[in-house]
């Protein structure tokens, strides 16, 4: 019997409604930037031009710190957590009725595919604000004390690979605690963040509570340092999350770092082996492997190793590389030509090391940036692939013995973020997931995600926790 062939099912681009040209959007309404300077952003997939963005710099900044201070005395600070539900109820269901063309919108300046914008992102970025609406009345309950007051104006810095996720995991908790915000998204990402301003626009939210400046790293640097922030909220890389954190030690600002990771996901010898080859390609190719918590190390118990990586390479040869919009499509496209020259980098250093390398057969087409899945296999914890974060579709496969030698193995990186443990004993999965350092550990599945449940790291992978009740104290004063 043939392999299925699956005929193009393209979702329509006429329903995303770009601009040529984008302003700042500071104090309610999109204005010209101060230098007028612009940069692009492009179709990871094509390389086509989608729009000229505006390259906000230290006046812009200013302006809009000081828009959103005003926002946050004259109004925002004085309206009750009922009143400040409203708005975030508003934005939920806008987002919700535009969802489509958030969807289509997301995948042409990110890269990944349709059927993770439309599934995911978008639905879970409603779902943060209509979370975070309930608690805007509760946060008395929410054991941050009596009286839980707000940090007051927060700057916001949110990387390209979840591009309208991550603002909405930011602003809609700053909202529900009575913070105003300044928000930069990606260099590389910014059309969400955008068509999220008109998303405020069209909620009547008060001028100045949410205000979005672009441009590239220079522009976040200068939004941190920015004298009259009260608060700062960063994910990126862990390089740039030192930075930062070096520079507001001397200010004493707030911070909370969600910063990089290099998972482990361990199945053991009982593990459900069709269930845990589903949950690893979920692990380490949703969203191009474009993802901070991903499970980039693979640690098989020694006597499954050969069965079960020939299960994954059957499953991964199934794998559908291609356009972004066709709802067919598994693996879109990686989001830049420097995000992929990386990927290349680390992963000719795994081959230069010794390790083997085996890549899905798929086409990859002439435009664009892409990178076909691919596992390493004998690989040492020597290796970089095994301790740097590639932050692509490349798997690491390590093995192990006995379940101590899985627990030191995964917990021998800087990082903390994120683990998957694969058993069929309960009691097994309990052990391990006491002995896991790590913030987030998913049992039997991997990459699920909710807004009433905390998510954050230890070690190199940053401060705090995004999300749940959790999350809302990194935007209370005082809170611990």
């Amino acid at each position: 019997m043939s392999d299925f062939e699956y005929a193009p099912a393209l979702e329509s681009k006429a329903i995303a409604n770009i601009s040529k040209d984008y302003g700042l959007f500071i104090n309610g309404k999109f204005i010209a930037s101060h230098n007028k300077k612009r940069f692009e952003t492009i179709n990871p997939a094509n390389e086509e031009v989608l729009a000229k963005i505006s390259l906000a710099d230290e006046v812009d900044i200013d302006k809009a710190v000081k828009a959103a201070r005003a926002a946050y005395v004259k109004v925002w600070s004085k309206m009750s957590g009922k009143e400040r539900a409203k708005y975030l109820f508003r934005i939920a269901r806008l987002l919700q009725e535009r969802s489509r063309e958030f969807a289509v919108v997301e995948s042409l300046d990110n890269g990944k595919p349709i059927r993770e914008t439309r599934d995911i992102d978008i639905p879970l970025s409603a779902a943060h604000f209509f979370y975070h609406a309930g608690w805007a009345d509760k946060l008395e309950f929410a054991g941050f004390g009596d009286k839980p007051k707000a940090h007051g104006v927060v700057a916001q810095i949110i990387p390209w690979n979840f591009p309208l996720l991550m603002l909405a995991w930011k602003i809609a908790p700053a909202l529900a605690t009575g913070n105003t915000v300044v928000l930069k998204p990606a260099e590389t990402t910014p059309l969400t963040a955008l068509l999220f301003a008109e998303v405020c626009q069209q909620a009547d939210l008060p001028p100045g509570v949410v205000n979005i400046i672009t441009g590239d790293g220079s522009t976040g640097a200068a939004l941190t340092k920015h004298p009259d922030i009260d608060k700062v909220a960063f994910t990126g890389s862990t390089e740039v999350g030192k930075l930062i954190a070096r520079s507001l030690a001397v200010s004493n600002t707030p911070v909370t770092l969600e910063l990089g990771g290099k998972g482990a996901n361990i199945v053991f010898e009982d593990a459900p082996l069709d269930q845990a080859v589903e949950g690893i390609i979920n692990g380490i190719f949703f969203n191009q492997g474009h993802v901070c918590c991903a499970g980039s190390r693979l640690l098989l118990q020694e006597n499954i190793h050969d069965e079960f990586l020939s299960k994954l390479q059957k499953r991964m040869s199934k794998i559908r590389l291609g356009d972004p919009l066709d709802k067919n499509t598994d693996i879109g496209a990686i989001n830049s030509a420097a995000q992929l020259a990386k990927i290349h980098e680390l992963s000719s250093s795994g081959q230069a090391e010794g390790a083997d390398i085996w890549s899905a057969p798929c086409q990859i087409p002439n435009k664009g940036f892409w990178f076909a899945p691919t596992i390493f296999t004998g690989v040492t914890q020597a290796h970089r692939i095994a301790r740097e974060e590639i932050f692509g579709p490349v798997l690491s496969v390590l093995t192990f013995r006995t379940p101590q030698e899985a627990i030191e193995k995964a917990n021998n990186t800087p990082f903390g973020l994120s683990a998957g443990v694969w058993s069929d004993k309960g009691s097994r999965i309990l052990w391990a997931g006491n002995h896991l350092k790590a913030g987030v550990i998913w049992a039997n599945t991997f990459n699920k995600f909710d807004p009433a449940s905390p998510f954050g790291g230890y070690k190199e992978s940053g401060w705090g926790r995004e999300g749940g009740r959790h999350g809302l104290g990194a935007y209370i004063k005082g809170a611990k």
